[in-house]
């Protein structure tokens, strides 16, 4: 079905069968129960506090010994929290705070697999395209420019793409 087709479905709807459609969507979808309970009480603290401590258990785990450290968690809440419509802000914020936290283990502890490097690169990227995109870059710039310096500061082997990144946006 088209958007065009859907519009015209519903415009033919009285109020009361709108309504029932709703409340269907709503019990039957999660996505669309999830979307409802954000969009009428955000608590968007919840949201941060929640993401930042699954992201903070990748790299410093309570239960287990050994850190996962998997982008792909802090990946998923940030994919989910755009899809809400969370203020950028807040997804600007939790996408820096999974390259700090990265970068908190890495100067305690040796990691030697490239693909950890190569992944919190990929995370700054994002995040320079992001806070660019939304217009929110000064307001980040100062944790953008730590990242970068500590990168540098722990030697880390593709640190060369942090410096490459930073004189392309001319910081």
């Amino acid at each position: 079905m088209s958007k065009r087709d859907l519009k015209k479905f519903v415009s033919e709807l009285t109020k009361t069968q709108l309504e029932e459609q709703v409340i269907e969507l709503y019990e039957k979808f999660k996505d669309v129960k999830v979307y409802y309970d954000f969009v009428f009480n955000p608590k968007e603290n919840d949201l941060i506090k929640e993401a930042k401590l699954k992201i903070s258990n990748e790299y410093f785990p309570v239960r287990e010994k050994k850190p996962k450290m998997r982008r792909s968690v802090a990946q998923k809440f940030i994919k989910h929290y755009i899809s809400l419509g969370v203020d950028a802000f807040i997804i600007a914020d939790i996408m820096l705070y999974n390259i700090e936290i990265a970068q908190t283990l890495s100067s305690e502890k040796q990691i030697n697999q490239e693909a950890f490097y190569k992944s919190m690169f990929n995370s700054f990227e994002q995040v320079i395209a992001f806070v660019f995109e939304k217009g929110i870059f000064y307001e980040f710039k100062s944790r953008v420019v730590a990242i970068h310096d500590e990168a540098l500061h722990q030697k880390w082997m593709n640190s060369y793409q942090f410096i490459d990144k930073i004189e392309r946006i001319n910081i």
